[in-house]
């Protein structure tokens, strides 16, 4: 099928942008301001929408900006992989936008026309990134998605704050400044190229196996984002930003980039068949099962909810990485639509963290006994959370790891389909007691008038609970284009 080539990949990142801009022009009509967010994601969701059915039917959008140097072009490309993200990052722009407004007027929060603008950026970045057509245009968005998620996670201004985002800016940009830049340029060195192509760019190209395995390496750390230890430590440190921005840092846009570039240079840098014939597959299985575990036993030690939510997001987003390299096409699939599965169900987990702290001020699992009598809408919709990071059917993060199950024996490597087992009782773990202390502890004597839920943020994350379950229900649109990519 010849390429459909149209502007909407344009519009797509233009809406969010202007949107952006339109906050801070509104910065003194607060009611005004507000509904540029909702507005602007149900654009944007509209947009990606209607691109998809050009993509399930095998095609691409395509559209070439100008050119920066030979072989190197501003473009975009809307293929399977690419509308994955941009489907969960717009659908989940929605309920995040509603719910950051509900969390920023009752904390009366300072610079939130700051807040909205960069949140409204960071999607434009996302779902730039998400359509990028190279490597170049890719990494623009990458680091542009750096930088105005900075202000994010600074928010509160205070030493916590700086400290975090200080840490959070040196990994992500110094990890791309380095050997991210050098991957780059390696690669423009090999292939004359920086395209995305089907099969890989680098297939076929006449450089040393060591050569390549040095640019695969600089890839995997250089997008810091992935998470994949040890350049994960940014991602905890990132738990002092407002909750709304830990979803977005978690579920929506900034990790789902990372494991998305991972995958970019997987399948349309090297090719599969490439990283199967040079061993890059099995040697970064194993890095990333040690994350899996390693992170998973952290997130047990953690009282803190956001840390622990923090700690086992590091963990899920090796899982979308195993199921690639794995090199088995069902492994393959259950990584790719592990990126909506654990989208779905973390931004529950951390709108619930919110909801906990807006209602009762707590953020440690240990006091929070009883709090789901209070808050039977916000903890209910947790445990439907938990259940899927577990991978319990009938949700989302079954389905996902049923796929990676399956594709570890298909493969013919059950020290990963151990990992995978081991890993889900560790999430039980981890997950399991903040809603059994949170329904079935003793609770601390308080007024009723002082816990109570907020209809503003309880709705929104009520309606994710419910995509997660949605998706274990009807996941087809989703596995066909995670399809469309393994084939």
């Amino acid at each position: 099928m010849d390429p459909e080539t149209t502007i909407r990949p344009l519009l797509a990142v233009a809406v969010p942008a202007l949107a952006a801009l339109a906050v801070v022009l509104l910065n003194n009509r607060e009611k005004l301001r507000d509904v540029v967010s909702p507005l602007a994601a149900i654009t944007l969701f509209a947009i990606v929408a209607s691109m998809a059915p050009t993509v399930l039917a095998g095609g691409t959008v395509d559209l070439r900006l100008f050119e920066i140097l030979p072989g190197v072009d501003f473009a975009f490309r809307v293929d399977a992989l690419g509308m994955v993200f941009a489907t969960v990052s717009s659908l989940l722009w929605i309920v995040a936008a509603i719910y950051s407004i509900g969390y920023m007027r009752h904390l009366k929060e300072h610079a939130q026309t700051r807040f909205f603008a960069c949140f409204a950026t960071s999607l434009a970045a996302a779902v730039g990134g998400a359509f990028a057509a190279n490597l170049f245009t890719l990494v623009i968005f990458y680091e542009v998605l750096s930088l105005v998620t900075y202000p994010l996670v600074y928010h509160h201004e205070d030493e916590e704050g700086w400290k975090g985002s200080r840490k959070y800016l040196v990994y992500l940009m110094g990890a791309s400044k380095s050997v991210l830049l050098a991957a780059l340029a390696l690669t423009y060195h090999i292939a004359g190229s920086l395209d995305f192509v089907a099969g890989g760019l680098l297939a076929g190209a006449d450089a040393s196996a060591a050569l390549l395995t040095v640019v695969y390496f600089c890839y995997l750390f250089g997008f810091a984002k992935a998470a994949v230890m040890p350049v994960h430590a940014w991602l905890p440190a990132a738990m002092v930003a407002p909750t709304p921005v830990s979803a977005l840092l978690h579920a929506v846009a900034v990790v789902k980039m990372g494991v998305f570039c991972v995958l970019r240079v997987v399948f349309h840098v090297f090719g599969v068949g490439l990283v199967g014939e040079l061993g890059l597959g099995t040697a970064t299985a194993y890095l990333v099962s040690f994350t899996i575990l390693m992170a998973s036993v952290y997130a047990l030690t953690r009282d803190d909810l956001k840390a622990r939510l923090a700690y086992s997001t590091v963990s899920q987003l090796s899982y979308i990485v195993l199921g690639v390299v794995l090199l088995s096409p069902v492994a393959m699939v259950g990584g790719i639509i592990h990126i909506a599965a654990h989208a779905f169900s973390k931004i529950t987990l951390f709108f619930c963290a919110g909801s906990i702290y807006c209602a009762s001020g707590k953020r440690n699992i240990s006091d929070m006994a009883g709090i789901g009598r209070r808050l039977p809408w916000t903890m209910g919709a947790f445990f439907v959370g938990s259940l899927s990071m577990i991978g319990v059917p009938p949700t989302a993060g079954f389905v996902s790891k049923w796929y990676l199950a399956l594709g570890s024996v298909e493969a013919g490597e059950i020290a990963f389909l151990i990992v995978l087992l081991v890993s889900s009782v560790l999430n039980a773990a981890y997950f399991l007691p903040v809603s059994y202390v949170a329904f079935f502890g003793t609770e601390v004597q308080e007024s009723p008038a002082t816990v109570r839920e907020i209809p503003m943020m309880t709705i929104p994350l009520v309606a994710t609970a419910i995509l997660s379950v949605l998706m274990g229900i009807f996941p087809g649109y989703f596995l066909a284009l995670a399809d469309g990519v393994v084939k």
